[in-house]
């Protein structure tokens, strides 16, 4: 437990405890140098002390940083204080979904549709980026007041998968939501966090979890091979097409669910459609595991119990009907009566006993270890403790095992099998190597994921400037990798993914430009567009005369640019002149009118001309 008001990497101030788990606690911490609260997970002290377990903690939790989705909880920091593991997340203030069913019992169906629209859409981001949460349940999703959600612990989950069923007091959150293949100890798949998806849409319609049981050993035997309980016998409210999406999610066979998140994103948008009203049962393509000879051998147990359980209530009555005598006789009669049921009881239980040997529920042995071992000894270990050996053998890259002794074994060493059990051997290879792709072109986010997933290394990405006239640089995808394509790389030493920073430069905006496409070029590279006008009658208005920007200098963000545009002069508005003053030698009329007279006046005019003529002259 971190005390209040420490600090983590001197930089993280702890705040307050926000939850406590098997494999870590979480607190409420102030991020003292970007001024803003985060949400501190720090890994436990007693797995702290596994290398190989920390080094899985830390690339999955780097992967997963990877990420960036409204609906996932972004990841802003992972590192080491003095022995201490830990990952900096952003602080959700909102409840869990656990929280919330805690409170309101079940969701409206209409909530658990938008729920899981924004779940669906999440995974299938991370998906995409070749990452597993393995870990879904509604104690790891935070619902805000808004109604948005947030995916929590991607990272931790995946690299916690190996341990889940080991500790106690953490799987009991987690086992209600394992799929069939993790409870067999197999590895985990995208279908896998889908089965989790379904189960949890089950439990957010009906505020309960389909399977219970008094262990977490008990739950998981129940998830292989119990079908799931019907979401509409809870509530007959529920259509169809929603509980349709819920049995094809959680088809115990992997071939019969959705085949990624986002096909099941695609089948919830249209779940609510009248279209799908009167939808039928969904019906799997695929035979699911083994169901059918579970319920055979519960059918045998209910009709053995039922059978001794009649021959039991029959000598009760006989015995009960009978007269008591006195005596010695009375008291023989009694004990003989209570040695035949004891009897009959051993029976029963020795009857199940051998239904279950038969069906080989009690006749399993421990795989041992045969790891470093040569194949031809392992071989024979495993066959005289009663296994088959398959001679399809499996090759892995090792750094610890010499090449052509063996590695592992599948099933794993030390699980529990029954006699007859195929068992695959892993030989070592030597020395681990990973052999690079060319991955050229493709999106940097996908391909750091896929070398991860296959392979223990260290990846980082660098940038690398770039024309924009480069048409094999585009954002966001790969130029070549360090080591080179075909070239390989040890398991755990560093490979470096280089992707193109595009290095923009400005055009001559005088030559073919408008102002249109310039403030769309201004608006891309969030630049700081001024236009000045200049008058111009040569010109057309509108043409670009010249810009603050050189030609072929380098685009910043958020730069000032300023474009000088043309503009028609407005024409210029002659004023009225004032009547001039009349002239003494007559030349102009009382109207202003110069020159000859109009050989259209009318008589009446011409008179006043005359009439005018010797006053002027007086």
């Amino acid at each position: 437990m971190i005390v209040k008001g420490s600090k983590i990497n001197d930089r993280y101030q702890i705040i307050k405890t926000l939850g406590e788990g098997g494999m870590a606690n979480v607190y409420l911490a102030h991020d003292t140098i970007l001024d803003r609260n985060v949400a501190v997970k720090v890994l436990r002290g007693d797995l702290a002390n596994d290398e190989k377990f920390v080094r899985r903690f830390q690339r999955e939790a780097l992967s997963a940083s990877s990420l960036s989705h409204p609906n996932i909880v972004e990841m802003y920091d992972v590192g080491e204080d003095d022995g201490q593991y830990y990952i900096v997340m952003e602080y959700v203030d909102g409840k869990t979904l656990k929280q919330v069913l805690k409170s309101r019992g079940h969701l409206s169906i209409t909530e658990v549709v938008d729920i899981m629209l924004q779940l669906t859409d999440g995974m299938a981001h991370a998906h995409d980026a070749y990452i597993i949460h393995r870990d879904i349940k509604p104690q790891n999703i935070m619902i805000l007041s808004n109604g948005m959600i947030k995916i929590t612990d991607f990272g931790v989950a995946t690299a916690l998968n190996s341990t889940q069923l080991t500790q106690t007091n953490s799987v009991m959150g987690t086992v209600h939501y394992l799929p069939p293949e993790q409870a067999q100890g197999k590895g985990s798949t995208i279908r896998s966090d889908i089965y989790s998806m379904g189960i949890m849409m089950y439990e957010l319609l009906t505020g309960l979890v389909p399977y219970k049981g008094e262990n977490a050993v008990e739950i998981a035997l129940k998830h292989l091979k119990e079908p799931l309980p019907s979401v509409r016998k809870s509530n007959p409210a529920i259509p169809q097409s929603i509980e349709n999406v819920i049995i094809r999610a959680t088809a115990k066979n992997p071939k019969n669910r959705y085949t990624d998140a986002r096909e099941m994103h695609e089948d919830l948008l249209t779940a609510l459609d009248e279209s799908r009203k009167d939808e039928k049962r969904y019906v799997y393509k695929y035979p699911e595991n083994d169901l059918e000879d579970t319920k055979k051998l519960d059918e045998d147990l209910k009709a053995l119990k039922a059978k001794e359980t009649t021959k039991e209530k029959d000598e009760t009555e006989d015995f009960l009907d009978e007269k008591p005598k006195k005596g010695k006789k009375s008291r023989n009669k009694l004990l003989i009566a209570l040695v035949s049921i004891f009897t009959a009881l051993v029976v029963v239980t020795t009857v199940v006993m051998t239904v279950y040997l038969e069906k080989g529920e009690v006749k399993s042995k421990i795989i041992p270890d045969v790891a470093g071992k040569s194949v031809v000894d392992a071989t024979n270990e495993l066959i005289d403790a009663g296994f088959d050996v398959l001679e399809d053998y499996k090759y892995e890259a090792s750094d610890t095992i010499e090449e052509g002794l063996v590695v592992k074994t599948s099933p794993e060493i030390g699980t529990k099998r029954k006699s007859g059990t195929e068992i695959t051997l892993y030989i070592s290879s030597g020395e681990g190597k990973y052999i690079l792709e060319d991955f050229t072109g493709k999106n940097y986010l996908e391909v750091k994921g896929k070398i991860e997933a296959e392979c223990e290394c260290n990846v980082t990405i660098e940038t690398e400037k770039v024309s924009e006239d480069d048409k094999k640089a585009k954002e966001d995808t790969v130029l070549r990798t360090e080591p080179k394509a075909g070239e390989s790389s040890k398991l755990g030493d560093p490979i470096k993914i280089i992707i193109p920073e595009v290095e923009y430069k400005y055009p001559d905006f005088t030559k073919g430009y408008t102002v249109s496409k310039i403030e769309d070029f201004a608006e891309k590279h969030e630049l700081k567009l001024e236009i000045e006008y200049q008058d111009n009658k040569d010109l057309p208005e509108g043409t670009i005369l010249k810009q603050s920007r050189a030609k072929d200098s380098v685009v910043t963000p958020g730069a000032r640019l300023v474009i000088t545009v043309s503009r028609v002069p407005e024409e210029e508005i002659v004023p009225d002149e004032p009547a001039p003053e009349e002239p003494d030698d007559g030349s102009q009329d009382d109207a202003g009118n110069t020159g000859s007279t109009d050989t259209n006046t009318d008589t009446t005019t011409d008179n006043q001309t005359q009439n005018q003529a010797p006053a002027q002259a007086e």
